[in-house]
């Protein structure tokens, strides 16, 4: 019998048909058969004590400009489903903890989740990374100003950002001179009232960020390092740096065995690590992307890797 896989993401007539990852998971589950249903966070719903959605049958196409064609909503339970790729982007706010809660009772009837709901609550993008302080540079999370100011202090080039952004938003670089220090921990700690990041700078920054996916714990064997444009200091895609495919370092390879199996154990079928240099800075957890640019650039079918993935995962249960 067909796998019956469903899709929480933003609006798919809104997405980049050129870039989007979730477009290519999705072509991957179509072509091995399976039967595509589309939500977005708003159609969730709990009914009776069971998780429900608004959802609609979905088929894709390899095409620009007619990508995808939806058919007509019904409400149906979540568990009806075998799988659900939860794909909806940060920010990591109320909305997505309750999206997580009802995809939550679902999973508690059998539906695969991906990636699993207690891990995507539990695994903040930013403060994941330092579970693994044998791959960080120097780095320190806190809202107290004599703490951020200390460090920078002693780092003298550091990097701020805060912990629920993507994209390469609200990130300040800070240079010896302390310029601009005071506002910008006024502003991400909001004075002093919430969390900030602020990380050693790593001038390796400027041969890319490098973005590498895991797959059941297990690294794809290039990476896409996200190079910043010219006077920027931040490689994100979204914030303009190009993307060059390069194969991944022993340190890079190092940096999975670390990580990979914490993955696993965690049940985060699909991850992306963020690299700069030889230092993990980011463990990507809610809707890693680079899937189209990594295919593109060396031939791969990565989300057929991951559906194979999920075939196993759901055959093994």
């Amino acid at each position: 019998m067909s796998i019956k896989i469903g899709i929480v993401m933003d609006p798919i007539d809104a997405i980049s048909y050129k870039k989007d990852s979730s477009l290519a998971m999705l072509w991957a589950a179509q072509r091995k058969g399976w039967e595509l249903w589309y939500m977005e966070q708003s159609d969730l719903s709990i009914a009776q004590g069971e998780a429900m959605a608004r959802m609609a049958p979905l088929q894709v196409q390899m095409d620009p400009v007619h990508w995808f064609e939806r058919g007509e909503y019904q409400s149906k339970a979540l568990a009806d489903l075998d799988v659900i790729l939860m794909r909806k982007d940060p920010p990591f706010d109320n909305e997505f903890l309750y999206s997580t809660q009802i995809l939550a009772l679902a999973e508690a009837k059998g539906t695969l989740i991906v990636n699993r709901t207690q891990g995507l609550r539990d695994f903040n993008e930013k403060l994941f990374a330092t579970h693994f302080p044998q791959c960080c540079p120097p780095v320190l999370v806190s809202r107290n100003t004599e703490q951020l100011r200390a460090f920078q202090a002693e780092h003298r080039d550091v990097i701020f950002k805060p912990l629920d952004g993507m994209g390469g938003t609200s990130i300040f670089r800070i240079k010896e001179d302390g310029l601009n220090l005071g506002v910008v921990i006024e502003t991400l700690t909001q004075h002093g009232t919430q969390m900030c990041m602020v990380q050693k700078y790593l001038p390796e920054i400027s041969l890319g960020d490098k973005r590498i996916l895991m797959i059941n714990g297990e690294p794809v064997p290039y990476a896409l390092a996200r190079i910043p444009s010219a006077g920027e200091t931040r490689g994100n895609l979204a914030a303009g740096g190009r993307g060059e495919g390069q194969p991944l370092s022993d340190r890079d390879r190092w940096i999975c065995e670390q990580v990979g199996p914490r993955l696993r154990e965690q049940g985060l079928l699909f991850v992306g690590l963020d690299v700069i240099g030889d230092y993990l800075t980011e463990v990507n957890v809610t809707s890693p992307t680079c899937i189209r640019e990594l295919d593109n650039q060396f031939g791969l079918d990565i989300g057929m890797q991951l559906m194979d993935t999920i075939e196993k995962t759901l055959a093994n249960r």
